[in-house]
């Protein structure tokens, strides 16, 4: 039987799309009694309760009415089940949650319990071992027997000395960003590599990365990968690979991502979710993808990449820690309308991480800034000067057109990088420091949900500290997007550009679908948001919109502008930054 016939047989139902840019999948899961269970990003959970073939798609969100019991968040990456029918979710920032009457009701371990660490749940990352839970987090792994009326702690020597529960085992490095269960092994990936326990976590056999190159964050691959073990404790590598597209005529999104999570049906096949929300059938090594990618294609014009204007920057996580930027929160930002515009972009890393200078320049704060949140602010030696009337935009600069309402009218800006919530400060006022050197340790001081670093990029024509660092002020007025400023992640690229109505307004908060980021996996990208009226562009680029790291290759763009879809076609390319215009056809 063809694959295609295969999947044709399942009859597993399209997920309902309240968007119409299709479902970002990131957890799919079976239950014991067969039941399919999808998490998704921002639309919270749909359940196939009469298993595959059968029913329809029943739909779990979260609400603020604490009475109702329902999950905590709807951005859910990861279930697990235990033998007397629990039901376990994780989330992407707001801890996890557990169900004993099927999903009826929920009892969630969110910010209110657990404080401000354990809120990022690894993809999958939560393993039942007959009575016994592991839940994997940024943070270490919880361990619960009793469905969490107590807990223990799998942690390193760091979060061993603030862990608040009992201490069950010790590894290398809590930041953990897979764990498997083969019984009687359990293993688990972290910033250091892989480590492998036969006695329930309590002591931990340390792997390093060895011959799995390709499964470690040191070489991330482009493709889905997923953490399995041998009975003995050994490592194995398991890879999705890539597939083919069947086109569907009712698809209303332009994307194709690669496949996200996955449910073994048996040796040969597997059911997989993907970024476009779709169930996925696999034979063997070839999986089919029941999708489609925007019929226009090929007959967009393809816009390439043009030079960085002021990548002088280096990033204040060095690249053996967890260098990515976190994507579910970028500068200006809501995360789908939850939260305030984002001033800066995080680095997730655990307490403790360095925090490097990202260029040379003189320290002008040091000591407690918004809520108490230590923080350490730079006025850097180099300056930006703007010439008076210069067009936004890098590819095709010339034939973009201006914005002469938000055009810079030239002059010298003092640049300003600002580090939040760090839990020691290594400098002092007035000290010059260097690009690279260490300047405090990753904390979660003042407004703070995990372990982080906030960083602020700003381009001021004013010598003022006030200006840039005021614990009274929420929303900074010269604050940039920080991605225009640091050096892209080797072998990526940056793509920024506006999004204009047909009356020639900057459409804010406007969500813009397309790219493919694959890392960092524990805080998944599913869309751009353009700014609001809380953020600022940068004086040389007058962007509506910027995002680096992102891999080379061509996408489709896409953004619904006052009711109708606009589509542009990119070329990113490593080192270059791709300048895209969006506005409704005349």
């Amino acid at each position: 039987m063809t694959a295609l016939l295969l999947l044709v047989a399942l009859q597993v139902p399209q997920l309902p799309d309240s968007s119409g840019w299709g479902v970002h999948v990131l957890a799919i899961a079976r239950a014991p009694d067969s039941a399919i269970w999808v998490g998704t990003y921002g639309q919270g959970i749909f359940v196939l309760r009469q298993g595959v073939g059968r029913g329809e798609w029943e739909r779990i969100r979260s609400s603020s009415d604490t009475s109702k019991h329902s999950i905590s968040w709807d951005f859910v990456h990861a279930f697990g089940f235990g033998p007397r029918g629990e039901i376990w979710y994780g989330t992407v920032g707001n801890g996890w949650g557990l169900s004993t009457d099927g999903g009826k009701t929920w009892r969630n371990w969110e910010f209110r319990q657990l404080g401000p660490e354990w809120q990022y749940v690894a993809p999958n990352g939560i393993v039942t071992r007959g009575d016994t839970t592991y839940i994997a987090t940024a943070d270490g792994v919880k361990v619960t027997w009793d469905d969490g009326q107590t807990w223990r702690v799998i942690t390193d020597s760091l979060g061993a000395t603030t862990a608040k529960d009992s201490v069950w085992g010790r590894i290398e490095n809590q930041y953990v960003l897979d764990i498997a269960s083969r019984d009687p092994a359990i293993g688990l990936r972290h910033l250091r590599g892989f480590a492998s326990s036969l006695n329930g976590g309590r002591t931990w056999r340390e792997l390093g990365f060895g011959n799995v190159c390709d499964l470690s964050r040191s070489c991330p691959s482009p493709l889905g990968l997923y953490l399995s073990l041998t009975r003995a404790g050994e490592i194995a590598r398991t890879i999705v690979e890539p597939g083919i597209v069947i086109p569907d005529s009712s698809c209303k999104h332009p994307r194709l991502r690669r496949a996200t999570a996955r449910i073994p049906l048996d040796a040969e096949h597997a059911l997989y979710g993907s970024q476009d929300g779709v169930v996925v059938r696999a034979e063997s090594d070839d999986m089919v993808f029941y999708g489609c990618r925007a019929p226009t294609d090929d007959a967009l014009p393809l816009v390439g990449g043009g030079r960085l204007r002021h990548t002088w920057f280096r990033r204040p996580i060095a690249l053996t820690d967890q260098p990515y930027i976190d994507q579910t929160y970028r500068f200006g930002s809501t995360m789908g309308g939850n939260f305030q515009p984002h001033q800066g972009v995080e680095f997730n890393n655990p307490d403790g991480t360095p925090v490097h200078a990202i260029g040379a320049g003189v320290v002008v704060h040091a000591g407690p800034a918004e809520q108490g949140a230590l923080t350490v602010a730079i006025r850097h030696d180099r300056r930006l000067s703007v010439t008076p009337g210069r067009r936004p935009g890098v590819s095709r600069a010339d034939r973009v057109p201006a914005d002469p309402g938000a055009m810079p009218r030239g002059g010298s800006y003092y640049l300003f990088s600002v580090y939040y919530h760090n839990s020691t400060l290594l400098v002092h006022v007035g000290d010059r420091v260097k690009a690279g050197d260490v300047i405090a340790l990753v904390g979660n001081t003042g407004r703070a949900t995990n372990d982080h670093l906030h960083l602020e990029l700003h381009a001021s024509p004013f010598d003022s500290t006030r200006l840039i660092v005021d614990p009274a002020v929420r929303y900074p007025p010269y604050n940039t997007n920080p991605e225009l400023w640091i050096a892209p992640l080797p072998g990526t690229g940056i793509v920024a550009g506006q999004v204009w109505d047909s009356a020639g307004k900057p459409v804010g908060q406007a969500r813009i679908y397309g790219l493919v980021k694959p890392e960092p996996q524990e805080t998944p990208f599913s869309f751009i948001e353009t700014y609001g009226p809380r953020n600022h562009p940068d004086p040389v680029y007058r962007e509506h919109f910027a995002i680096s790291d992102v891999p080379p290759g061509e996408y489709v763009l896409g953004v619904e502008i006052a009711g109708r879809r606009v589509f542009r076609r990119v070329k990113v390319e490593v080192g270059k930054l791709t300048w895209v215009e969006l506005r409704p056809e005349r």
